[in-house]
């Protein structure tokens, strides 16, 4: 059975959260001829310019189109409110199978209400915004991607190619949906539940007021990093460090550590044959035990599925 997805630009939209699921469809295809046909659609149709300047050839968005799919992207989704209206109306309006957002693309289905009493996400710099215009939506803003029922969400820019792939396994399989991964040189297609705010943690929160501290845990994954013991490395009262840490990376101390100590223990396990109980000690978790619970809660598989996955990668 042909899949019809059809991804939906406007006025400055980021040109990846396009080309991204583009490029994995495409793929998949290749590898199981039959499967999808891709349209890049927009309202009033033509040559529509990204925020990047590039334009790409879209067809007239309609309601009549026979879609199985919508994917809509994200961007500079101000830039023509005429065109996000638009949008907002068809996805109203659309009989599609499921609807998808990539990055701010999530602003236009929670404004035509399909995601009112849904679990969604969105790229972490609009969750704060988000939130307080959209109430009614069950904002999970460190997922990667979501899934409720037939909507899916995800954060910004290349979780749209993690989105797609998680469709593409969903039609046709874990197998097809590894090699496009394969094909698309992402070692591995991440979980859902994997945090958007590694990155943000990594660069030391928004305005890198911590990068000095972060390096600093990173080296010391083995010893108890507490609360209080990072508070008095940053030089600051424990209330204030907790407040002040939260706002710029969007996350607690006590889970950026944690996050530190799952992106160095999957590295680990992923890259080397050390035995796991050393690799649990070394990155902070004590044992293999703690280890793997920590893995299952983020990554969804334990250590050895991950190492097994690596190897036939």
């Amino acid at each position: 059975m042909q899949r019809t997805i059809g991804i939906i630009i406007h006025p400055g939209f980021q040109l990846l959260d396009a080309a991204g699921p583009a490029a994995a469809f495409e793929l998949a295809e290749h590898y199981c001829p039959g499967s999808y046909s891709l349209d890049m659609l927009a309202p009033g149709g033509g040559e529509i310019e990204s925020s990047s300047g590039m334009r790409l050839a879209a067809r007239p968005l309609s309601v009549d189109m026979p879609l199985d799919t919508a994917i809509i992207s994200g961007g500079e989704i101000i830039r023509s409110m005429t065109a996000a209206q638009e949008i907002v109306a068809w996805l109203r309006q659309a009989g599609v199978r499921r609807t998808a957002s990539v990055c701010t693309g999530a602003y236009l289905l929670a404004e035509a209400g399909l995601l009112d009493g849904r679990s969604a996400t969105t790229h972490w710099w609009s969750t704060d915004d988000f939130a307080r215009r959209y109430p009614k939506v069950k904002l999970d803003a460190e997922r990667i991607f979501i899934r409720d029922g037939s909507v899916w969400t995800s954060a910004g820019i290349s979780a749209g190619i993690d989105l797609a792939l998680a469709l593409i396994e969903d039609d046709l399989g874990p197998a097809i949906a590894r090699r496009t991964a394969q094909q698309l040189v992402v070692h591995q297609r991440r979980p859902g539940g994997q945090s958007q705010f590694s990155g943000l943690v990594e660069l030391g929160g928004r305005s890198g007021r911590f990068v000095d501290l972060i390096e600093w845990m990173r080296t010391n994954l083995d010893q108890p990093l507490t609360v209080e013991r990072l508070a008095d490395r940053a030089a600051m009262s424990l209330r204030n460090f907790a407040r002040a840490f939260a706002a710029e990376t969007g996350t607690t101390p006590a889970k950026a550590v944690e996050r530190l100590r799952l992106e160095a223990a999957r590295m680990a396990v992923e890259t080397s044959h050390a035995p796991l109980g050393s690799i649990a000690e070394e990155s902070g978790f004590g044992d293999a035990g703690r280890m793997r619970r920590a893995f299952l809660r983020s990554f969804g598989q334990p250590p050895q599925a991950l190492r097994r996955g690596a190897v036939r990668s």
